[in-house]
């Protein structure tokens, strides 16, 4: 790990003040290379105290630490860019350079996220987590397994877990905790025309993790996670979330998708051929999709889309 790296664990895992001297001399390095890597660790959003005769105290924040995740997922590799545009383009970028299946590409921030159908996603600078996993699944269509439920199922059992709180799912990629969005899931498909084969899947998830301030357009939209101190850091519920995946067995995250569903049995509204129509969700298949009847008595399967609440 990098100097600055090996201060924030030592400081991480301190209940108190910490010398510089103490540090030094625990990671053998000089006092001098202490300060710049305090000063690294500030530059990169990290609060931390400085007292005289005391020494350093990390008050707030977090670094991405691969080498942490990885010892705690069996079988995936962590790559972390720092200045990523997006994780999405890391990933497939990742395979032309042929980066092994199960790698997970990680950023504190990202200058060009999208969301579903290329909407631009806001990527806070400070306190989010944006991740892409690749997956190579080499399946026919027919055969793809609902990643986006299980991803999302998995998101919310390792928040709960790990924390207490309970976030509930809007269809089909959208977390909420209250009535605030704080996560999305983006997955995007590889796929052979030929063979009819999905070759590689890359699943995107953006987490609002421990920000403060959001653009006006969506303040009233976006919440985060934690609004003071966390009481986690980010590699705690990046490494709880990839574990419950593939830890999990897959009919029991579909059921807890189920569970937490923001829109079972209740009444939604969704565009169809340019109308609105309105309906009841009465299940969710196992595949995801919307199972939507009517007043008349009649029923569809909706399997992509949007879905508005009609109450909330």
């Amino acid at each position: 790990m990098k100097t600055y790296e090996n201060i924030y664990t030592v400081l991480s895992q301190a209940d108190d003040f910490i010398s510089g001297e103490e540090l030094a001399s625990q990671l053998k390095i000089s006092r001098t290379a202490i300060w710049k890597g305090i000063k690294t660790l500030e530059n990169k959003g990290l609060v931390i105290q400085s007292q005289k005769n005391k020494g350093y105290r990390l008050l707030s924040g977090d670094l991405l630490l691969a080498n942490s995740i990885q010892a705690r997922v069996s079988g995936l590799t962590v790559l972390v860019n720092e200045q990523s545009i997006s994780t999405q383009i890391d990933a497939k970028t990742g395979i032309d350079l042929g980066h092994a299946c199960n790698s997970l590409y990680l950023s504190p921030n990202q200058t060009a996220a999208k969301g579903r159908f290329g909407r631009p996603f806001f990527a806070s600078e400070q306190g989010g987590i944006y991740m892409s996993l690749r997956l190579c699944p080499n399946c026919h269509f027919s055969q793809v397994k609902p990643y986006t439920v299980l991803v999302a199922a998995s998101l919310v059992k390792a928040i709960h877990r790990l924390t207490g709180l309970q976030c509930q799912i809007k269809w089909v990629n959208d977390i909420y905790l209250g009535q605030k969005k704080i996560a999305g899931i983006l997955t995007e498909a590889i796929s052979s025309v030929e063979t009819a084969t999905v070759t590689d899947l890359v699943i995107g998830v953006g987490i609002n993790f421990a920000i403060k301030d959001f653009p006006e357009e969506l303040a009233d939209k976006a919440g985060s996670l934690f609004q003071e101190n966390a009481s986690i850091s980010r590699n705690d519920l990046i490494a709880e979330v990839w574990k419950i995946f593939y830890e999990t067995p897959e009919n029991d995250l579909i059921r807890y998708y189920k569970d937490q569903s923001l829109v079972l049995d209740r009444q939604v509204s969704y565009l169809k051929n340019g109308q609105e129509i309105s309906g009841l969700v009465t299940d969710i298949s196992d595949r995801g999709e919307l199972h939507i009847t009517f007043p008349d008595g009649s029923s569809e399967l909706l399997s992509s889309g949007e879905v508005s609440l009609t109450s909330w």
